[in-house]
Formats: structure tokens, sequence, C-alpha cells
């Protein structure tokens, strides 16, 4: 059974406040969704131990902290070996410039989203994760012109 069949409405509900604003108090929370704080306590704990809830983060404006560069890279490989893959994966995941990294079906074999201060440093970044790897076959660098929409909230329906 898929774990999103055990949410209730309860859960849900506390799931779409919290992904707006995890700050927000338990008792805010309860009265929204008509339970009491402690409820809403057991159940947070409950979806954190499930994994449900994977993090309590701050979203961070990059362009802010002098990262005003997003890019979007595909990256192709030359052998889709298990253990190249997974040595692909640990070393995207190693680098803090790469905020986003997934392995994909088509034509490429992954798609990167990396923030960067200056072009010089992503050219860096690309010498060190892609020239310098021989399972690299090729990379193409989408360069963001807005952040339209940028978000992780997920639908909790």
């Amino acid at each position: 059974m898929p774990v999103s069949q055990n949410l209730d409405a309860f859960d849900r509900a506390i799931l779409a406040i919290l992904q707006k604003d995890n700050t927000t108090p338990q008792r805010v929370i309860g009265e929204a969704v008509n339970l009491s704080a402690p409820a809403v306590q057991r159940r947070i704990r409950r979806m954190e131990q499930s994994g449900i809830i994977r993090a309590n983060v701050a979203l961070v404006d990059p362009a802010k902290l002098g990262h005003p560069i997003t890019l979007f890279v595909e990256v192709e490989v030359e052998s889709e070996r298990a253990e190249l893959i997974d040595a692909a994966k640990r070393s995207f995941i190693a680098v803090p410039e790469v905020q986003q990294c997934y392995y994909v079906t088509g034509d490429a074999d992954f798609i990167l989203v990396v923030t960067v201060a200056t072009m010089a440093d992503y050219e860096a970044l690309t010498r060190r994760l892609f020239f310098e790897n021989n399972n690299v076959k090729r990379f193409r660098t989408f360069v963001a012109m807005d952040r339209v929409k940028v978000g992780l909230e997920v639908p909790v329906g």
C-alpha cells in the first residue's frame, strides 16, 4: 500500500500548511485543521519518522547569497554500468553548486540544476565534473533567464 494512502484529510491539511511555512506553531495548525496541538505534534512526528516529511529547511534565494546564475545541465554518460552510474551520482551529490540531480530516461542520463556566482565558476565546475570524468560523454547547458517559479511544494490532494 503506498504511503500516501495512509494519510488522512488531517495529515494532508497539516502538510499543506507546513509546506507553505514550516515555522507555523502547532497550536495555529491545530486551530486551522480542527485538532489539538498535541495531536498535530504526533501526526507531524509520525510523518517525519515515516519519511513523508524529509527535512525542515529554509529556502534561500541563491542570488542574494552571491549565486545569481542558475543553469540546467543535461549529462550523457559513456557507460550505464551500475557502478559508473553510482559514481556519477556520488560526484554530483558532493558538489554544493549542484542544487538538484535527477537520473532520467531519454537522450540525457542526468539533469542537474546548478547555481554559480559567475560563468568562470561554472567553467571551473565543468572541468572538475565533466571534462575530468572519463565516463561523461557530453553535456549540454541551459542558462536560466528568469526564475519564474521555484518551489518544492508537493500537491497534497
